[in-house]
């Protein structure tokens, strides 16, 4: 189809606004999808999508649609995750549109993540569509979204069009707004081809199929074709788009959205963001996406040791799908082999164990989620660390600084003061307060990333009663007292259960962990103790009680000196133990501690 009738746009919102329902009635008005075939949360193909109620991975779909002026449109959308662990995600799929359907849920207006995406479309000049959702909702306040639409993200209320996709009011002029509205695509003026890979997964009969964009030129079988960042020619076996399931195509032509296989077998050779070019004539890379950094740090080990190499294929083709996930071997005493692997957040780190779980069957265990800190060293050295095990002696540390977020919260006045009391207790500072409406207020503040990373979106959750949300930014790195809390058992270390603390919450959190290993060590012949020390200095303790065998019970009447005899010789047994006996700690108990 000729580039002025194709359109490309995505879907972006904050969780929960109705993104899936709307694509799903958008595939369904313009004949994509029959009435027999449609599904709830058609684009969301993962189990887990459908389960959580999420988009976890950007879906691209090719629609054909007739607009009211009698032309025919090829019209090609991606559908975007909303959670803040994903926006990687969107945006690598906004780098592939000229344009965005914002949408607003009418009850609950604009959150923290609507704005984070507003910008994200922004920064790459798309043009936005704001729509309305969930206007057929009793509380919907239509005038309160159009205000806060103006007020905070500076884009005309009057602009939006109102739509329930639940119901199918307004899916026609969502369709009209986009042929108008959004600008075709136009040619880069290189010599041949340009084409952006945004996206891939693993097939296992075709090898690695790459999601692309054309931006310039045209894309067929049999061509030859240079993957810019690897260096590497390919020929070019397939291409196709997807509806919302992958079907062949001859060729795909300048401005639209597909998918292209090759002889590529490797994983490791496809980068997202790369540019595809001819062999022959190659044009310049385009603007790629910038490198996304992990932020979330944790181990993740197979439980069967003999599972190392399965593992190691199955992270493989895991981060071609999810190219915001990193990983790298690793070893600990404790586990054995494993790997070291980086995540965007908590979220992203719960999906990418369950997937390792349902889509690749591996039985796995992974250690406490820890952050990148950077060691300044008295010679003036500086490390980086993401593994308490790396971390060098207290004597020839200088500082530890550790990263900072930008945190912008989004609550319900009244509760304000309990957002600020929770920032507080995670060692944050509220740098402002913005009144956006009668009844919302933003708190912007700076926190340390490690205290968010466990329980601070459930907590803000809890707090507001469901109604706060959240997004955040990196902020550079800061100094503080950050120590090393050891847990010993029986005098030894063990070290898939250290952790790099602030000095102040070492305590509290030794006697957690030391009140939770406690119950899941099984009893030995004689007392095992359970230590949680920062350097040498002892701060929490748990004592794992002896089991005993009653020596005495032969002993019926006669002189108490009997008994005591018989209990001394038991005691002397003990200590001659204690001294030889090594404390095995289950793999159960490193899971039941590593899930607490």
């Amino acid at each position: 189809m000729d580039a002025a009738h194709i359109r490309n746009f995505s879907i972006i919102a904050h969780i929960d606004h109705g993104k899936t329902t709307l694509s799903d009635r958008l595939l369904h008005r313009t004949g994509t999808i029959s009435t027999r075939d449609m599904e709830d949360q058609l684009l969301d193909s993962m189990d887990l999508e459908k389960e959580r109620g999420i988009t976890i991975k950007a879906h691209p779909v090719t629609m054909l649609y007739k607009a009211n002026n009698g032309e025919n449109y090829e019209l090609n959308l991606i559908d975007t995750p909303g959670h803040v662990d994903f926006s990687y995600e969107v945006s690598r799929s906004l780098s592939a549109c000229e344009g965005a359907l914002l949408i607003v849920d009418a009850a609950q207006g604009v959150e923290a993540q609507t704005v984070a995406n507003v910008h994200l479309a922004m920064k790459v000049n798309l043009t936005i569509i704001p729509v309305i959702n969930k206007i057929d909702l009793p509380h919907a306040d239509v005038a309160q979204a159009k205000r806060q639409l103006e007020d905070i993200l500076a884009i005309p209320g009057d602009s939006a069009i109102l739509a329930s996709a639940k119901e199918g009011i307004g899916i026609d002029e969502i369709l009209e707004a986009i042929v108008e509205r959004i600008p075709a695509p136009k040619p880069t003026g290189a010599p041949s081809l340009q084409a952006l890979g945004f996206d891939s997964y693993f097939d296992t009969y075709k090898g690695v199929v790459t999601h692309v964009r054309v931006f310039n030129g045209e894309l067929k079988p049999g061509m030859q074709v240079k993957l810019l960042h690897s260096g590497k020619n390919v020929d070019v076996k397939e291409v196709g788009s997807f509806n919302p399931k992958p079907y062949v195509r001859e060729r795909l032509e300048l401005g639209e959205t597909g998918y292209m296989t090759a002889n590529i077998k490797s994983p490791q050779e496809v980068k997202m963001g790369d540019t595809i070019t001819d062999t022959r004539h190659p044009s310049p890379a385009l603007a790629g996406f910038k490198e996304i950094h992990p932020m979330v740090f944790s181990g993740i080990y197979p439980i069967n040791t003999g599972d190392y190499e399965h593992l190691k294929a199955s992270l493989g083709k895991l981060q071609l799908n999810d190219s915001a996930f990193a990983y790298q071997p690793e070893t600990s005493v404790a586990l054995g082999f494993g790997f070291r692997c980086g995540f965007l957040g908590l979220l992203h780190l719960e999906i990418v164990q369950e997937r390792l779980r349902r889509e690749y069957g591996m039985d796995i265990i992974a250690t406490y989620p820890s952050v990148i800190y950077r060691i300044t060293l008295t010679d003036g050295t500086v490390k980086q660390i993401d593994n308490p095990a790396y971390l060098p002696e207290p004597t020839y540390i200088e500082t530890i600084s550790e990263p900072m977020v930008k945190v912008f919260v989004i609550c319900p006045n009244e509760y304000i003061g309990d957002m600020m009391a929770l920032i507080t207790e995670k060692r944050g500072a509220v740098d402002q307060t913005e009144t956006l409406d009668t009844r919302r207020v933003m708190l912007t503040g700076l926190v340390p990333l490690n205290e968010i990373l466990i329980d601070f979106h459930d907590r803000i959750k809890s707090i507001t009663r469901g109604y706060g949300s959240m997004d955040y930014d990196q902020a550079g790195y800061r100094d503080s007292d950050m120590v090393k809390l050891d847990m010993l058992v029986n005098g030894e270390a063990v070290d898939a259960f250290s952790c790099i603390v602030h000095r102040e919450k070492a305590e509290g959190r030794g006697r957690a962990l030391a009140a939770k290993l406690k119950e899941v060590i099984p009893r030995q012949q004689y007392a095992v103790a359970i230590q949680a020390a920062i350097g040498g200095k002892v701060v929490a303790r748990e004592t794992v009680g002896a089991l005993r065998k009653d020596v005495t019970a032969k002993c019926y009447g006669g002189d108490v000196s009997r008994k005591r005899k018989l209990l001394e010789k038991q005691k002397e047994g003990k200590k001659r133990m204690k001294s030889f006996g090594s404390v095995n700690i289950p793999q159960e108990a490193f899971i039941e501690v590593l899930k607490a």
